[in-house]
């Protein structure tokens, strides 16, 4: 029983010295006054290094005014796969963490997560462990389907929940494994602050919160009532709230789902439910994501790394779309908003029917680098 209290009274140790970081708190990175801008380019393994290349020849042609200006520099960060991470013995290597905390933004490909059954040992989550030390505690997951009445925004905690202390688990003996579940007072306000200061700002009139505070009471119930708090403050804002095995099937409710706007969430429901969202837009690899915090912000693809296609030589054909809607979301985030929306148009005609582009993942479809040649002449026009 004592080493079970040890573990536990140091767990309780680390997230009290963390919420003394969240109080200490600056504000967020002005980047329009830094004198240059550095974007790290991170591949990650599987498909990511063949998808973040086609992610940095778009970044590069619509912000080449800005780096021939010296005003953004592009760094390549190659550490990150997952032969590298065992060698270290870390979710990060210690010098990859340094070049990536070197960069303002950071655009990342996917990493592979060993899972039971894999060749490789029970490693950290590389995503988990650099949200972790960047402290980007917002993940915002954009979903769009003009046609359907979609239009989506999710706001996913990205620091707490049952994620922070996910390799931290307990086993006590054969017979009792226990995981654990963080949700802080500051943690879980700057995620939902983030929410309504977003629907404020694009005009957005309604905000949900999903949790299933009716069972998992305790850390589920404090983040539904800072929410409900917060919502008390924004009286022209609609707000509800609904649990997430019912938000799941309302996400699909044709009648219901065209009310939904912004979504606040911690970490867990908001994987799900934005892989869910996603599947709605045309499957994962339409979707990008921002993670951000007020240093550091990662952007990334949300699809996995895909380690067949690069055993069967199909890199090549790996679909960049979703780390492109990932550019899409820096390009906003760093203050390039009519970049972003030539992006994102220029993507919205890749996926029409009467595109070019037919992305199979296999020879005889298009490639990455067609999508992307594609992708940068519409943008000329």
């Amino acid at each position: 029983m004592s080493v079970a209290s040890e573990h536990f009274e140091k767990i309780i140790a680390e997230q009290l010295a963390r919420i003394e970081r969240m109080k200490a708190e600056g504000d967020f990175v002005d980047y329009a006054s830094l004198p240059e801008l550095v974007i790290g380019i991170c591949g990650g393994d599987g498909i990511g290094p063949a998808i973040t290349a086609q992610g940095e020849r778009v970044l590069s042609h619509l912000l080449a005014d800005q780096v021939a200006a010296g005003k953004v520099r592009f760094v390549n960060i190659d550490g990150l796969t997952i032969e590298n991470r065992v060698a270290a013995g870390k979710a990060i290597p210690d010098d990859v963490l340094a070049q990536l905390k070197s960069c303002h933004v950071i655009l990342k490909g996917p990493t592979t997560t060993p899972k039971a059954g894999d060749p490789w040992p029970n490693i950290e989550s590389a995503n988990v462990a650099m949200r972790r030390e960047l402290d980007l505690f917002a993940n915002v997951r954009p979903v769009k389907v003009p046609n359907l009445g979609i239009d989506w925004v999710f706001f996913r905690e990205n620091t707490e929940g049952g994620y922070v202390l996910g390799s931290k688990g307990l086993k006590y003996d054969d017979d009792l494994s226990i995981d654990f579940c963080v949700t802080t007072t500051q943690g879980t306000e700057r995620i939902i602050e983030a929410a309504y200061d977003y629907a404020v700002k694009t005009g957005r009139k309604r905000v949900d919160c999903v949790t299933k505070a009716n069972i998992i009471k305790a850390t589920d119930g404090k983040f539904l009532n800072i929410f409900n708090s917060i919502a008390e403050k924004h009286p022209d804002i609609v707000h509800d709230s609904w649990f997430v095995d019912i938000m799941s099937a309302k996400l699909i409710d044709e009648k219901r789902r065209r009310d939904f706007s912004v979504i606040v969430l911690p970490n867990l429901y908001g994987d799900i439910l934005t892989d869910e969202a996603a599947e709605i837009q045309g499957g994962v690899g339409t979707a990008g994501s921002a993670n951000f915090g007020k240093r550091w912000a990662m952007f990334e693809a949300i699809h996995g790394s895909a380690p067949r296609m690069v055993e069967e030589g199909r890199a090549d054909y790996a679909d960049p779309s979703s780390i492109l809607r990932a550019c899409v979301l820096l390009l906003e985030h760093i203050g390039h908003s009519d970049k972003a929306a030539k992006l994102s148009d220029a993507l919205d005609a890749v996926a029409a029917p009467d595109s070019p582009i037919k992305m199979t993942g296999r020879p005889g479809g298009s490639t990455g680098a067609d999508l992307a040649d594609y992708v940068m002449s519409l943008v000329n026009r």
